[in-house]
This record gives C-alpha cells, structure tokens and sequence, in this order.
C-alpha cells in the first residue's frame, strides 16, 4: 500500500468534521471521494497533505513513514501533491511560471549559488524550463505558456492547476473536486487528461468530486463519507447500488430504478 489512514479524526471547536475514519490506498489505484456537502472530504485532504493537523491517536502513513506531525512542504518533498477545490492561481504571473512554483521543492542549488549564476545553474534553469514545457504539453497548455496566467478560461485554469501539481513529481495526486465548474465537455477532457498522466508518471490518485460520473468512470474503489464518518466504500457498482449513499445525499429511500436515475443524471 502507499497511504494508510488510521483512526483519523478533526475537530473545530464542538464541530467533528472527520470522525475515526480509517482509508488504505494502494499503489497505482485511482481512488473516489465522495459525499454531500459537509461531509469532511476537504477536511481529510487538509490533513493528509498537512494543512490540518490530526486529533491524538491518527496516524497517516505515506511510503511506509508516519507523516501525521510533517509540515504541508515537508509532506510535499515526499511525493504527495494537490488541488484544491477555490483555486489557487499566480493571475499576474505566467502559466509556465505558475509551473516553475510547483517544482521548487526540488531545486537543489543553494540561494548563494543562484546569485552567483554559476555555469551549472543556467543549465539547470534550461533543463527545467524544457522538462516544464513538456508538462504543460501533457495538459494541452503549451500555447499558453507565456500568457498571464489570470487570463486562462475556468477549464484551462483548472488544468493548470492538474499540471502545477504534477510539477511537484508526486507519487500521490489528490485533486479536490476537479471538475467544479467545467462544461460536460471539459469534464471529458480533464478525465482523459488525468488518466493520461497516471498512466505516463505511474501515480496513485484519489479524487473528491461531485459529478458522480467522473468518479464511476475512473475510479477503482470508491469511499463515502457523511458527516464526518466513513458510511460505505467499495466498487462503483456497488456503491451505486448502496442506499445508504443515495440516503446520504438525498435523505430518503429510493428504489433501484430511482436510483439508477439518479446516479446516470449526476
């Protein structure tokens, strides 16, 4: 396995936003995130990658090492990259420059070295800029690289995004809610798109989305949280079938027809 999450739990004042909750994810495996509005998804992204840190007691394994205490940039130069759900773009900045930021965890000369400019940072600074340019290539961005990065559409943003973080070189890629926003046809493209690369760079992905069919249609295994606690994980074609999660989002029993329904509109 590459992540394990053990009895993992945050709480806000009086407010339990993840409760106990335990997750495996495998090498290579595309994992969904799925549940209402509320329900702690963000949340246990937060504390995964760092930003939150986790009630006494959970433990987050990544590669074999407890990352629970690590600093979000600590968790970063271990190979786990994300989205997040607002983005957070550099609009004054340019695409391929928004790129280069995602990379500087791994730079490896010294802030005395690159004032110097030494003949070995100026290769360094062309290799990367070829290797960033390559990416942007992968998210079918390399128009743009040179545009202010403010002036992309939502669904190009939303790309950048996916190749900033792919420019940390993860082992795992989280992308909170993906495909917020996008137009069906965009939706399509960012999916193939994420595909593409799991594929090209060997990642293991979870993703929180809303648009029910981006996770039935890519994800291996798929976990439901509601109010904080995990209530059902399993195939797609399981989970499309369990009540519980229909009761989840929609707060009444269905039928299995009502269901199917509801699952292929969403």
């Amino acid at each position: 396995m590459l992540l394990e999450v053990k009895a993992l739990s945050k709480r806000f004042g009086g407010l339990v936003a993840v409760n106990n909750v335990d997750l495996v994810i495998r090498e290579g495996e595309v994992r969904g995130i799925i549940g209402p509005n509320g329900s702690g998804k963000s949340t246990l992204f937060n504390l995964i990658s760092g930003v939150y840190q986790a009630e006494p007691g959970g433990q987050i394994v990544f590669a074999g090492e407890d990352i629970a205490a690590l600093q979000p940039h600590e968790i970063a130069r271990r190979g786990v990259a994300r989205t997040f759900q607002l983005l957070r773009i550099f609009t004054q900045m340019t695409v391929l420059e928004n790129l280069l930021i995602g990379y500087h965890p791994h730079i490896v000369y010294s802030s005395a070295v690159a004032a110097i400019g030494a003949a070995k940072v100026w290769a360094e600074e062309r290799r990367l800029r070829d290797e960033m340019m390559e990416l942007l290539g992968y998210v079918g961005l390399t128009e743009y690289a040179e545009m202010p990065a403010g002036e992309l559409s939502i669904g190009q943003r939303r790309l950048l995004a996916l190749g900033r973080a792919m420019a940390m070189r993860p082992k795992l890629l989280m992308l909170d809610e993906p495909a917020a926003g996008l137009s069906p046809v965009n939706v399509d493209k960012l999916l193939t798109t994420v595909l593409e690369l799991k594929k090209r760079f060997g990642l293991t992905v979870i993703v929180i989305e809303h648009i029910l069919k981006v996770v039935m249609e890519s994800c291996e295994t798929v976990t439901v949280l509601e109010h904080g606690e995990k209530i059902a994980e399993g195939a797609p074609a399981a989970i499309k079938n369990d009540h519980r999660v229909i009761e989840a989002y929609l707060g009444k029993e269905m039928d299995d027809a009502e269901v199917r329904a509801f699952l292929k509109a969403s």
